[in-house]
């Protein structure tokens, strides 16, 4: 069967940017206290991407001083953090039944109708292209970690699957999908803090990708690759800053 994700390492400059930012993550799972573990460094990260997830999508990244959080978005993407290490096996056999965990998790507060909290909007073709993202999580290709990673980003984002929430939803998706590929094993890195300082960037190699052409999805995955690189430093000054 042929891999549907070869071709885009074939895209000009994309192989390159992909061994560049697997070289910059696994060389943080080799500093100093993320041998012995890297327990605090992952749960920080995890902070960290939760509130810069929430950030992009127009909510506060503040926390409060004290009380609970009340910007129902980045409360919602505080749950998915908390949950997302519990949620791991599931996606790594049942993609769209964490998916749908995640959803019930993030949208939480921000719909009146919870009986469509963790269900995939109705339309042309959402079960068939979240079915495709499922197989492609679970076998279906031998990508590299980073490819498969902002593939599966790109495509949800794009999608919008449940119509509340989805942003929060496709990064954490894709934070997932980092652990399970081998990318970031131990989840210690926060690209999602990149994608947050530039947003148009962001924003302009989404609507790349979701052109579906050649140039437009090289864009992307260049962006991904240079935010794992970034997230990688973001990881180091956390390792550096708990000493």
């Amino acid at each position: 069967m042929t891999d549907p994700l070869a071709p885009l390492l074939d895209l000009d400059g994309v192989a390159a940017a992909v061994k560049s930012a697997q070289d910059s993550v696994f060389a943080v799972h080799r500093y100093g206290a993320n041998l012995r573990g890297g327990q605090a460094t992952a749960a920080e990260a995890s902070v960290r991407a939760a509130r810069a997830s929430a950030g992009i999508d127009g909510a506060d990244p503040e926390l409060p001083d004290e009380g609970a959080v009340g910007d129902p978005l980045l409360a919602g993407a505080l749950r998915v953090a908390e949950s997302s290490e519990g949620l791991l096996p599931t996606w790594r056999r049942a993609p769209s039944q964490a998916l749908a965990r995640l959803h019930v998790l993030a949208a939480a507060d921000l719909t009146a109708d919870p009986d469509r909290l963790g269900r995939p909007r109705p339309g042309a073709g959402v079960a068939e292209r979240l079915d495709m993202l499922a197989r492609l999580c679970t076998g279906e290709t031998r990508a590299p970690g980073a490819v498969l990673t902002a593939v599966v980003h790109g495509e949800l984002l794009t999608l919008r699957p449940f119509g509340t929430a989805d942003g929060v939803v496709a990064r954490a998706a894709a934070r997932l999908t980092m652990v399970a590929s081998g990318l970031d094993p131990k989840g210690l890195t926060v690209p999602e803090v990149y994608c947050y300082r530039h947003p148009q960037r962001y924003s302009d190699a989404l609507a790349g990708f979701a052109s579906g052409e050649p140039d437009g999805v090289r864009a992307w995955l260049l962006l991904c690759c240079a935010a794992f690189e970034a997230g990688a430093g973001e990881a180091r000054g956390i390792a550096e800053a708990a000493g």
